[in-house]
């Protein structure tokens, strides 16, 4: 680990996950610092959170994003097996081998991992819990939107331009960027030229799981939690509605409540500098930093 906790560029790391499965991470900040480990959502990467992580560093706090399985820079499972059980076993495997205990952040995919995770026999390795924009009873035809976006384009992309438009037409509410380089994380060109999104399409076949199964399995682990919780909405979200933060709340009395006004389900990416202000002080109000 880099001596300078402010450095702006992260430090590389490789894990070992479910079935050996290599995993990508970036490290952010102090290694002594309180851990806090980001969990991405589906199609995303690590660096939906790069923002989050210096922010992080900057107040003393160890960040540490990974990119889930088939995702980013980590390897894609050769059995196509991304049943939420193997997300889980990535994920204690990466806590045992930062051999500390951890707060999650955890957006929408990430969230239900980091939720079911807290279920595991080495529970006591998360000692908080952040849901960005997931509860246990999701909306359906938000979260059929966001299946029918990851499954969209199987054909690829014939420039970085015409990936924006289809990445605009998703996020209506969301500025469509000037310059869209900045793809270039989600997207791989291939040796036919196009542009690919980097994730792999085994994720939609069925070995995976959609967003809205397994609701009794979720409620039955956020009925658990004694951990501090925190869930934070965006306003604008379509797959979860003021409806489903009432029945979570209802299950998780104890769980602090944030909502972003301007943010939609990709809240972290939509208001990141909001988004990071409440994850920086629900952990600063739960962990003591030096």
């Amino acid at each position: 680990m880099s001596n300078d906790a402010y450095s702006t560029e992260p430090d590389r790391l490789t894990f070992h996950g479910y079935g050996g499965l290599a995993l990508a991470g970036d490290s952010w900040g102090p290694q002594d610092g309180p851990l806090v480990v980001f969990l991405h959502g589906g199609g995303q990467n690590r660096h939906s959170w790069k923002d989050s992580g210096l922010a992080l560093a900057k107040a003393g706090l160890h960040a540490v994003l990974l990119d889930a399985r088939g995702h980013g820079d980590s390897a894609w499972a050769p059995d196509g097996d991304y049943r939420r059980e193997a997300m889980v076993g990535d994920l204690m495997g990466v806590l045992e081998q930062l051999g500390k205990p951890a707060i999650l952040v955890g957006a929408s995919m990430g969230g239900l991992t980091s939720l079911i995770a807290t279920t595991h026999p080495r529970h006591d390795l998360i000692t908080g819990l952040v849901l960005v924009d997931v509860v246990p009873r999701t909306e359906r035809a938000g979260v059929q939107r966001v299946l029918d976006f990851l499954s969209s384009s199987p054909e690829g992309f014939a420039s970085l331009e015409e990936a924006a438009d289809v990445v605009a037409a998703y996020l209506p509410h969301r500025r469509r960027p000037r310059n869209p380089e900045g793809l270039q994380r989600n997207l791989r060109q291939r040796s036919d030229g196009r542009w690919y999104w980097h994730w792999d399409p085994a994720m939609m076949s069925g070995k995976g799981e959609d967003i809205d199964l397994h609701t009794a399995a979720l409620e039955d682990a956020a009925r658990q939690l004694t951990i501090p919780v925190l869930l934070v909405r965006g306003a604008l979200s379509d797959v979860v509605s003021e409806e489903g933060v009432a029945a979570f709340r209802a299950l998780v009395p104890q769980a602090e409540y944030a909502e972003i006004n301007s943010a939609a389900h990709t809240a972290a990416s939509d208001a990141n500098d909001e988004f990071t202000d409440v994850v920086v002080d629900f952990v600063r109000a739960h962990v003591q930093v030096k």
